[in-house]
This record gives C-alpha cells, structure tokens and sequence, in this order.
C-alpha cells in the first residue's frame, strides 16, 4: 500500500471490471482515503461512476471513497468506437479502402 501512496499521480486504469470483495473495497477505501488532497489519482473504466457503487462489498466505503474522488475532479467520459480496433494489423490499409469506396 505504501508504494501506491507515495507517486504525485496514480493511475488505475480498467477500474471496475469485477466486483471488489470486502479486502478489495477496504484498500481502495484507504487509498482513496490517504490521497485525497495529497496527490493526484486518475481512474479510467469502461463503466459509468454510477455503476461503481454495487461493485464494492461495502456500499457505505464506495460512497464515501467516491465522495473523495469526485471532490475536485474533472470528469472526461468518451463516447465511440474503441481506439484498438484502428490498431489491429492491417487496420490503417482496411479503413483507407473504406473512406475510398472499396476502389483502389
């Protein structure tokens, strides 16, 4: 825990993806907990802030912790479709053919 307190910035990324259990949720509560107004954490998920709250074992800790993050912070949600797929081999050449109408 100490090695996630010490950076000026912390980024989680992918937050979200399984439910936390009862350790889980305690130690992102006192991450959480220990950062707020220290140092800058940032968290990106494929999930909606409203959806995190069910993901914690401790609905009492998630909205607490949560309070704490959302305090002063900056909110991006992106929409569209995922960057990896323009990445997958042979991509650039596929989505050039597409904006020519199929014609080479």
């Amino acid at each position: 825990m100490r090695r996630l307190l010490t950076p000026d910035v912390l980024i989680l990324d992918d937050f979200g993806l399984r439910p936390l259990d009862s350790q889980q949720s305690s130690d992102f509560y006192e991450l959480v907990i220990e950062r707020h107004r220290r140092s800058s954490t940032i968290v990106t998920s494929n999930r909606a802030i409203e959806e995190w709250i069910p993901l914690f074992a401790d609905p009492i800790l998630a909205q607490s912790a949560l309070d704490r993050l959302a305090h002063n912070a900056h909110q991006l949600v992106l929409e569209g479709e995922s960057y990896r797929r323009l990445q997958r081999p042979g991509a650039a050449a596929a989505e050039a053919g597409s904006e020519s109408g199929g014609r080479s």
